[in-house]
């Protein structure tokens, strides 16, 4: 999970360099294409099987949407905003989870982790209002990643029960490709700033690559934390993130998030890391609870 937390910022890195000159579309396939071809022959080095079952493709494709959506929006957000400031408003995504397993999916969940969702909610208003007053609506696209990625996570909790994992992230980077590159065709020559694509030019081919090996990388990283240990157990450790974010979004670009944001970004750690350690007492309780002997 560490290693997650070192290599997944730098695919923002080579996604924010790319977007000084190839259109947020175009390295969003790219992210997914490469990730495609880097797992393919993992794969088949693993000797995993490539057939899915017909119940499965519906939820393949919802994720992959989930996914492609929440990519572009946060490759939009950070060609113009710092990194720190876009990451932070993505780990709203937790919070959007609970909430929606308590309100919607029926899941039990205590007033305190409710509590603690909507003082996350809170930090990252501290962290929009200096965004939105510097860059404009783009300060909402990190939101449109937040409530897409939690979808994601949603449908990858049904999925990976009868999905390898391996497997989840190729055939995620198959449909996502199938998804974008007919838009890209249809998109050449529009004139889209977001979607018209370009020959890339020197560096812009590194930095595209990039994009696609630090993802498959990184979430590589995470699937094996999770095959090894408890996802409560690793949940802090993802927080790491921002820290590593903020500092190379100072070392590359020179930027840094101000007082209000930075206060934001504490706000939002310190949510998170409270939910997560009521979802640890809770499930000893219910361990408890099982292993009592009946009365």
């Amino acid at each position: 999970m560490v290693g997650f937390c070192l290599t997944a910022p730098l695919l923002d890195v080579s996604a924010k360099l790319a977007s000084d000159s190839v259109p947020v579309g175009q390295i969003t396939a790219a992210r997914f294409v490469v990730q495609c071809a880097l797992m393919a022959p993992v794969i088949g080095i693993m000797g995993l099987s490539l057939r899915i079952a017909r119940a499965h493709w519906l939820a393949l494709l919802f994720r992959a949407v989930f996914l492609l959506v929440a990519t572009f929006c946060f490759i939009a957000a950070i060609s113009v905003m710092p990194l720190a400031d876009a990451l932070a408003i993505v780990f709203v995504a937790p919070f959007i989870v609970l909430l929606v397993g308590r309100f919607h999916l029926g899941e039990e969940v205590g007033p305190r982790r409710v509590g603690a969702a909507l003082v996350g909610f809170a930090g990252v208003l501290f962290v929009i209002q200096p965004s939105f007053s510097a860059f404009g609506a783009v300060a909402l696209f990190p939101l449109g990643t937040a409530v897409s990625f939690a979808s994601y996570i949603l449908v990858t909790r049904g999925l990976s029960r009868h999905v390898h994992p391996v497997s989840l992230q190729f055939y995620t980077g198959l449909i996502a490709s199938l998804l974008c590159i007919p838009v890209l065709w249809l998109a050449e020559g529009s004139g889209s700033a977001l979607l018209d694509p370009v020959w890339p030019d020197g560096m812009a081919w590194l930095w595209l690559v990039g994009v696609g090996f630090f993802a498959a990388l990184s979430h590589m990283m995470m699937t094996y934390a999770l095959s090894m240990a408890p996802s409560a157990t690793l949940a802090p450790l993802q927080y790491l993130e921002l820290p590593v974010a903020t500092l190379l979004g100072y070392l590359v670009f020179g930027d840094f998030p101000n007082a209000l944001a930075l206060t934001g970004i504490a706000i939002i750690i310190g949510a998170g890391l409270y939910m997560i350690h009521r979802e640890r007492v809770t499930a000893r309780q219910l361990m408890t609870e099982r292993a009592a002997p009946p009365i």
